[in-house]
C-alpha cells in the first residue's frame, strides 16, 4: 500500500502512477493525505476504483494554496496527461470568450467566436475558470442578465444581484462606471482598479456616505479573492520555468515548475551537493537536455554569460526574471512552499516543537500514550511512535490494562508508562526524546511519578482535549499555542494517531468478547 504519511495535509493535486511510471489517475483534494488514504480504507468501492487500486505503484503531488487552485490545476493536468482512469470528456466550452455586449446597459455573455459588435476577453483555457469569472463579475457589480429590459423588477433585484436599470434604479452614468471596472478586471488591471476603489471608499467614508463605502469595501474584498483564485491559471501566451531551491547542511534541494501558456504543467525535483557555482551549473545541465522557455523565473540572477547562452541556444530572446512582488513572486514562493513540504515538511514540525518546548535537542523520537474504554469495560492503552516527524508503525504498542478497576484514566496511564519504560530499561533500548500524554494535569502527574520511580528523566507533556491546552511538569498554567502553530498541529496529529490506534484495539477486544 502507498505510504500516505509521506503526503502533506495541504490542498493540492495527487497523481497515481503504475509500475511503469505512467500517470493513470489525477485527483484534487482539500487534504492530500486524507484523500489518498481514503482510497485504501473504504471496503466498498465501485469496480473502476477497485481496478485502479490494484495497479497503483506510487503517488506524486502538487501542493497549492487553496482547494480552488487545486481544482483548476486538476483540470489542466488531466487535459495534458489524459490519464486512463479519469473521465474523458470532450469539453465544448473550452477556449470560449467572455463578451461585453454593445448595449445601453451592457451584459456579460459566453461567446464561442468573435462575431458580435461587443468587446471580447479571452480565450479562457479553463471553462471552470471562465464561468467563475463571469459569475463573480455579475454578482459583484450587480449587472443585468436579462435579454430584454423588462417593465418591472425581477427576483434578482430583490436578492440584490441586479441594479435594475429596467425601472431606473441606477443611472446610466453609475452603470457605466461599473462596466468600466468590469473592463479593467477582464483586461488584467485589477491592481490599478483596487487602488482607485480604495481612494473612492475613503472619500465616501470621510463624507459620511457609509452605505456607499460599504458597497465599495465589498467589491474590494471580492476582487482580492478573485486575484487569489486566478493565481494558478493565468492567461499568458509565453511558456515559463520557475526554479527555486533551499540549501540545508551542504545539500541543495531544488524544484522546477514548467508553466505552459499560463498553466502549471509539471514539476521536477532535484537533490545534489552544494558548490559555489551550483546554480549556473544546474541551469546549463538542465537546459542542455530540455526545452528552453521564453521566461525563466529564479530567486537569484545568474551570470550574464549564462543568459546569453540560453538565448543563443534557443535562438530567441530568453528573459531571466528575479521577481520581488506580484504574481511571478507568488509563483516563486509557491515552488518554495512545495520544496518545504516535499523535503522538510516532517523535520520542520520537529524543529517547531523543539523551539516551543525549549528542548536542548530536536525530539526525533516521540512516543504518545492514550487510554480507551467503553464505560469502563475493555480498557486498553496505546502507544504510537513518531520518528523524524513520521509515524513509525513498527514501534506501535498496545496494552491491555491489568491493574485498574473501573474508569480511572490516571491510573491506567501510570500502568502503561511503567510497563513501557521498565521494559526499555531491562532491554537497554534507546529512549524517546519526548513523551506525550493524552489528558490533563492528572494524567501528566501520574506519568511523571512513574518515570521518577524508575529513575528516568525524559521531557514530557500532556494535551487536554477540551481546549487543546499543553501542560508541562512543574508548570501550573498551561502552555497555550496558536491554533495554526506548527508545533500544536504536530502534537495534535500525534495525539489523534494514538487515539485512533487505542480505539481500534478497544473495538478488537470487544469483538472477541462478543464472540466468546
Amino acid at each position: 500500500m502507498i505510504d500516505v504519511t509521506a503526503l502533506p495535509p495541504n490542498p493540492g493535486c495527487y497523481l497515481f502512477r503504475n509500475a511503469e511510471g505512467h500517470i493513470i489517475y489525477i485527483g484534487k483534494a482539500k487534504n492530500l493525505r486524507k484523500r489518498v488514504k481514503s482510497y485504501f480504507q473504504k471496503k466498498e468501492q465501485d469496480p473502476k476504483t477497485r481496478s485502479l487500486i490494484t495497479v497503483i505503484d506510487s503517488v506524486g503531488f502538487f501542493v497549492t494554496d487553496t482547494e480552488v487552485e487545486a481544482l483548476i490545476l486538476e483540470n489542466t493536468l488531466i487535459k495534458k496527461h489524459q490519464p486512463k482512469y479519469n473521465i474523458n470528456l470532450k469539453d465544448a466550452k473550452t477556449y470560449a470568450f467572455i463578451e461585453l455586449t454593445n448595449e445601453a446597459f451592457p451584459r456579460l455573455l459566453i461567446a464561442r467566436q468573435k462575431l458580435g459588435t461587443g468587446l471580447y476577453f479571452g480565450p479562457f483555457v479553463s471553462a471552470l475558470e471562465r464561468d467563475h469569472v463571469l459569475q463573480f463579475l455579475n454578482r459583484t457589480f450587480a449587472l443585468r442578465t436579462c435579454r430584454k429590459l423588462p417593465k418591472k423588477t425581477c427576483l434578482r433585484y430583490h436578492l440584490q444581484l441586479c441594479t435594475a436599470p429596467c425601472i431606473g434604479a441606477i443611472t446610466q452614468e453609475d452603470y457605466d462606471r461599473r462596466i468600466r471596472n468590469v473592463r479593467l478586471i477582464l483586461s488584467g488591471q485589477s491592481t490599478e482598479l483596487l487602488k482607485t476603489l480604495h481612494q473612492e471608499m475613503t472619500r465616501k467614508s470621510q463624507s459620511f456616505d457609509y452605505e456607499g463605502a460599504l458597497v465599495l469595501r465589498n467589491q474590494i474584498t471580492a476582487i482580492q479573492h478573485l486575484q487569489e483564485h486566478q493565481k494558478m491559471q493565468r492567461h499568458y501566451t509565453v511558456n515559463q520555468d520557475i526554479i527555486n531551491y533551499h540549501i540545508k547542511e551542504g545539500t541543495v534541494y531544488l524544484m522546477l515548475f514548467n508553466i505552459y501558456k499560463g498553466t502549471l504543467s509539471t514539476k521536477n525535483e532535484y537533490i545534489f551537493d552544494c558548490s559555489p557555482d551550483f546554480f549556473d551549473e544546474f541551469i546549463i545541465q538542465y537546459y542542455s537536455e530540455n526545452p528552453i522557455p521564453s521566461e525563466v523565473i529564479v530567486p537569484q540572477r545568474p551570470s550574464e554569460s549564462l543568459a546569453m547562452y540560453l538565448t543563443q541556444k534557443r535562438k530567441k530572446k530568453v528573459r531571466i526574471i528575479v521577481p520581488k512582488k506580484g504574481t511571478k513572486k507568488q509563483l516563486l514562493d509557491l515552488v518554495g512552499k512545495n520544496i518545504e513540504i516535499t523535503f522538510f515538511g516532517d523535520l520542520s514540525k520537529v524543529e517547531a516543537l523543539q523551539h516551543q518546548l525549549n528542548l536542548q535537542e530536536p525530539p526525533q523520537v516521540i512516543e504518545c500514550f492514550d487510554i480507551s474504554h467503553l464505560s469502563g469495560t475493555s480498557m486498553v492503552g496505546s502507544m504510537v511512535q513518531y520518528r523524524n516527524g513520521k509515524p513509525d508503525k513498527t514501534n506501535y504498542r498496545r496494552f491491555r490494562i491489568r491493574s485498574v478497576e473501573g474508569v480511572d484514566d490516571v491510573a491506567a496511564i501510570a500502568e502503561v508508562v511503567r510497563r513501557r519504560y521498565r521494559r526499555l530499561q531491562l532491554e537497554h533500548a534507546p529512549l524517546p526524546q519526548l513523551i506525550i500524554i493524552d489528558g490533563g494535569l492528572g494524567q501528566l502527574h501520574s506519568a511523571v511519578c512513574e518515570l521518577e520511580n524508575i529513575g528516568l528523566k525524559i521531557p514530557l507533556l500532556s494535551i487536554a482535549k477540551h481546549f487543546e491546552e499543553i501542560y508541562l511538569p512543574g508548570q501550573p498554567q498551561p502552555l497555550r499555542l496558536g491554533k495554526k502553530e506548527k508545533a500544536l498541529l504536530f502534537i495534535r496529529e500525534i495525539r489523534d494517531e494514538a487515539h485512533r490506534f487505542a480505539i481500534a484495539y478497544n473495538r478488537l477486544l470487544r469483538k472477541k468478547e462478543l464472540r466468546s
